[in-house]
């Protein structure tokens, strides 16, 4: 059973989405408070993370942007802020998904189990085979990507973008195509959110080396991975 760890402090949120994933088979554990939200995650790691952004001790954002410096964990961040900048500024912080109040409850079971497929996707052995591109090496099997010797710390999803990109190197992928591939199919999302991860990929890869960019924008058209030589 996975564990799903809710930091919200609208109970009445809370309760229903509690409900909605208890159901759909989760073990889920609920803080009210950013502060009580980190205790448990030190004492009890969880599977994935749903973070409401307008907590009343602390931003979510800015713990979202904390936490992407030494975990992957998957984030889903839950809020009323609706507005596409947000959703943006959301995603290119590290969340896998972001979903708005109010919400559906069976969408917001869909979500999390499509991101935790992501998260803990397990290739046949002859599609484990590490992607192998000058510097830029993704193990699909350990779910890690390098470049050179430095482990890029992706989230789920980044993994997922890059790792398309790579398997088909001559390709220009639409969005559409990469939303379609990344997320199989199963969330709705704007040609934004890929944009948002893109740049996600980018900045990570160059706080390691400001010259390297793993991915090529093909304008008017999408996108297609870099050769790292």
């Amino acid at each position: 059973m996975k564990s799903i760890l809710l930091i919200d402090d609208e109970p009445a949120v809370a309760d229903v989405a509690v409900f909605a994933l208890r159901e759909a088979g989760f073990d889920v554990h609920v803080a009210g408070t950013l502060a009580a939200g980190k205790r448990h995650l030190r004492q009890q790691p969880v599977d994935l993370l749903i973070l409401d952004l307008g907590l009343p001790d602390g931003d979510g954002l800015e713990f979202c942007r904390e936490l992407r410096h030494s975990s992957r964990l998957p984030v889903l961040m839950l809020t009323c802020r609706d507005g596409e900048i947000d959703r943006v500024l959301g995603l290119e912080i590290g969340a896998d998904d972001y979903v708005v109040k109010p919400f559906s409850p069976r969408e917001l079971a869909a979500r999390v189990r499509s991101i935790l497929r992501r998260a803990e996707a397990s290739p046949a052995t002859e599609e484990a085979r590490a992607v192998e591109m000058g510097r830029l090496t993704i193990d699909r099997a350990e779910h890690r990507v390098l470049l050179d010797e430095t482990e890029i710390h992706l989230t789920p999803t980044e993994f997922e973008v890059l790792l398309v990109l790579a398997s088909s190197p001559r390709r220009v992928f639409p969005r559409a195509q990469l939303i379609e591939r990344a997320y199989s199919g199963e969330t709705f999302l704007s040609d934004r959110a890929i944009d948002s991860h893109v740049k996600g990929i980018r900045r990570k890869f160059q706080s390691v080396d400001p010259r390297a960019d793993p991915i090529e924008t093909v304008h008017g058209v999408g996108y297609r991975v870099r050769g790292m030589a």
